[in-house]
């Protein structure tokens, strides 16, 4: 048993040299899981060299919360909070995409939460960051996702009595009845 120890230990050594990244983000994931839980994270990946892990809306205040209280990850930076909307995948259609950041560490992570669109309610994290306040009014305005407890949710990009969300997949990308478009001169 001591001897798969060591030979674990040496195979972590080897891939970490081989691939500091990947060994940073093995460490966080780690660290996620005992704070956490984990049964708290879904499928997680590491597309380009970030940690990416899906988790849901009613546990994502909390995890933000307790990563931003964390002294050892210290992930002060909300880089960037965006709306999704896949429709095809149903009883998920919406979702919200959250980025974190340690500058002291280097540290990223890309949190994803999927919702129905029928019931497009989030929590807010305008307590925990004050920059998630103008990222949840874009997203509320784009795809009609509404942040429970937000101060001041209102459409901030579009005109006030738009009735309809302009990011969301419902309407086709071009107008297929326009006859001033033709091949011959746009090469399709």
């Amino acid at each position: 048993m001591a001897e798969n120890t060591e030979e674990s230990a040496a195979a972590q050594e080897t891939a970490a040299i081989q691939d500091p990244q990947a060994a940073k983000n093995a460490q966080l994931l780690a660290l996620l899981h005992r704070l956490f839980g984990a049964d708290a994270f879904t499928d997680v990946e590491e597309p380009y060299g970030m940690l990416t892990a899906t988790t849901t809306r009613e546990r994502i205040h909390e995890i933000i919360a307790g990563l931003q209280q964390e002294m050892e990850l210290q992930l002060h930076f909300l880089t960037t909070m965006c709306g999704i909307h896949y429709p095809e995948n149903e009883g998920k259609e919406l979702g919200m995409v959250y980025h974190v950041h340690s500058l002291v560490n280097n540290l990223r992570l890309r949190l994803k939460i999927y919702f129905p669109i029928a019931d497009p309610t989030v929590p807010t994290l305008t307590d925990l960051y004050a920059a998630a306040n103008w990222m949840e009014r874009e997203a509320y305005d784009f795809y009609g996702i509404i942040f429970t407890g937000h101060p001041n949710l209102i459409r901030i990009l579009n005109v006030e009595d738009m009735d309809y969300y302009p990011m969301r997949r419902e309407y086709a990308l071009e107008d297929g009845t326009r006859e001033d478009k033709t091949d011959l001169f746009f090469g399709r």
